[in-house]
């Protein structure tokens, strides 16, 4: 009888011990980021019903991590931006399963740039400020157009505001003599990386419309 009973509440122990894992931020960059992205997009969705597609500032919420990864050098680097989302697609469904609401906290303390409160400020440069606004712009055009027709009011504007800035961009750096591929590479990932840790993006391109638009 006590073997039995030993039996059953050992039993009982271990089936209370199941259920949704604890997870933890990792300590790579690109983990990081790309778990705080998951994150993101179930908060998002856990306020919106589930056949309706999340906000244009939810999504741009859950991208600004990729972005953020891509900047943290102070030069825009596009191949670790595609590597945090492609791990994300990778962990998201063990951070859905798992007690993701605990990571709501330390992703805000690890990316404090991702706060949708932080207020937005462009650049006092005109070439950094219409740059970081450009190269913002053709970045989430090439996000948001993966995710179907729900966005495609936003990408004609962020669309028609890129054809709006290429001249004036391209005028400015001539001014300055930056004339070559790479110099002009250069100049644009570093504004890029600005623009990127100026706030969410959705909100960075809401000011770059008001300004430019």
């Amino acid at each position: 009888m006590r073997s039995s009973i030993a039996c059953v509440s050992g039993l009982a122990l271990a089936l209370a011990s199941c259920g949704a894992p604890k997870l933890a931020l990792p300590a790579d960059p690109i983990g990081k980021a790309a778990t705080c992205g998951v994150v993101a997009a179930a908060d998002a969705r856990s306020k919106t019903q589930v056949s309706a597609p999340l906000a244009i500032d939810a999504q741009g919420e859950i991208v600004h991590y990729a972005l953020l990864a891509g900047a943290a050098d102070g030069r825009f680097s596009q191949d670790k931006a595609a590597a945090v989302m492609q791990q994300m697609q990778q962990i998201k469904d063990k951070i859905v399963d798992g007690k993701w609401q605990a990571l709501v906290g330390p992703c805000k303390a690890a990316f404090p740039e991702a706060d949708p409160a932080r207020p937005i400020s462009l650049p006092k440069d005109t070439l950094q400020s219409e740059m970081g606004c450009y190269t913002l712009g053709k970045f989430m055009v090439r996000a948001l157009s993966t995710q179907g027709p729900a966005y495609e009011e936003q990408l004609l504007k962020y669309g028609e505001l890129n054809r709006k800035l290429d001249p004036k961009v391209a005028v400015a750096l001539n001014r300055r003599g930056i004339r070559s591929d790479e110099a002009r590479k250069a100049e644009q990932d570093t504004a890029l990386a600005r623009a990127v840790k100026l706030g969410t993006p959705t909100k960075v391109m809401n000011a770059c419309s008001a300004r430019y638009a």
